[in-house]
């Protein structure tokens, strides 16, 4: 999502730094507007563990001093919003003012942040942000209920680009996969124990036992074996895919039917929405931000955490029914384009605009 936001604002005039320790797979094209800065960490034989923080300050500050940045925007929690307190308080000793904006996604909440071990570093740091940013209003409710933050959170929902992954007739592919006209169910994710790849499977059993289809799974992770193993216990795999990790999903999204997502927690749950842009109907869980995104019965449907048999019958009388499925599709696509980047972006250009004036404010006062 920070690399689309960033090649989103290069379109529109603005100067972009990306700085990380490893190039985005997306920021795959030269852009007059976009720069890119490698985080170099060098190694100390006394270190067991390269200071990468310590580095990534440095390499901050390199680039605010010598390419003029008005701010910094953040994405984590850890380590980057402290790392970017540190390369404030430096620069403002040369007289500097650079204040940086922390966008919360999730995991930096709702599985390392908890750690006791963090806790004080992501409170401290979140409080010192200049702003705050939360993917939705369950991540925000989330945060406020683990840490003691003293500030406003404000909610700028994730985004997609509707024309890219607008849904395309592609017949041979589909051929391909599904020879004999069978729904394709989908499933996107890292395939960690958070994303609960087995209730797929279970899903999709129960479904392919009274609606001809084939199931396709993007992605790898801790879990594959486990999945790979289950599907040869129950004889299905003859009609399971597993296509490994997959950066341009439009063409896989353009051919599938019905996208299943049952994961114990999605702070946002990006993939489901652009499935929802591919015309895609979603089927999960109840869990964390998915009701902020997928509809009961006009976006798709959810049911309760583990629920496999709910959510079996959910995809079952969807694939069953060509008129509710297109109905269905519809509702995806009119729910995703909500969310259109176009419709998002201008929200965190006029942040950016508050957060510099009232720091410039700050200063002259």
């Amino acid at each position: 999502m920070a690399t689309e936001l960033g090649k989103a604002l290069a379109d529109k005039g603005h100067m972009v730094h990306f700085i990380t320790y490893q190039q985005p797979v997306r920021l795959n094209a030269f852009h007059a507007n976009i720069y890119y800065h490698e985080v170099q960490v060098p190694t100390y034989p006394l270190f067991d563990f390269p200071p990468y923080e310590s580095a990534l300050s440095s390499t901050m500050v390199d680039v605010i001093m010598n390419h003029q940045l008005d701010l910094l925007h953040v994405h984590y929690a850890i380590p980057h919003a402290s790392t970017a307190y540190l390369a404030k308080q430096i620069v403002s000793k040369q007289g500097r003012v650079v204040p940086f904006i922390t966008t919360l996604h999730g995991t930096d909440i709702t599985l390392v942040g908890k750690d006791k071990t963090y806790a004080p570093v992501v409170t401290f740091s979140i409080n010192e942000s200049d702003a705050i940013t939360a993917v939705s209003n369950n991540l925000r409710e989330e945060t406020y209920k683990y840490f003691q933050i003293e500030k406003d959170i404000e909610v700028i929902y994730n985004f997609v680009d509707i024309e890219r992954f607008k849904r395309r007739s592609l017949p041979h592919f589909r051929q391909a996969v599904a020879p004999n006209g069978e729904k394709v169910l989908l499933h996107v994710s890292n395939f960690r124990k958070v994303k609960r790849v087995p209730d797929v499977i279970k899903i999709f059993q129960q479904v392919r036992a009274e609606v001809p289809s084939k199931l396709l799974l993007v992605g790898d992770g801790p879990d594959r074996p486990t999945i790979e193993c289950m599907c040869r216990d129950l004889g299905i795999c003859d009609d399971v895919r597993f296509v490994g990790k997959q950066e341009q999903l439009e063409d896989i999204m353009s051919i599938s039917d019905l996208f299943v997502l049952p994961s114990e927690y999605e702070s946002f749950g990006l993939a489901a929405l652009e499935a929802m842009a591919s015309e895609v109907p979603v089927l999960s869980s109840d869990a964390g931000g998915l009701p902020e995104v997928n509809i009961q019965g006009v976006t798709g449907f959810l049911s309760p955490v583990g629920d496999v048999n709910s959510m079996a019958r959910h995809a079952i009388d969807l694939l069953s029914n060509e008129a509710l499925l297109a109905t269905v599709r519809k509702g995806a696509l009119e729910q995703a384009q909500r969310f259109h980047i176009n419709n998002i972006v201008p929200q965190y250009e006029a942040l950016y605009e508050r957060v510099r004036e009232k720091a410039l404010l700050a200063v002259s006062l």
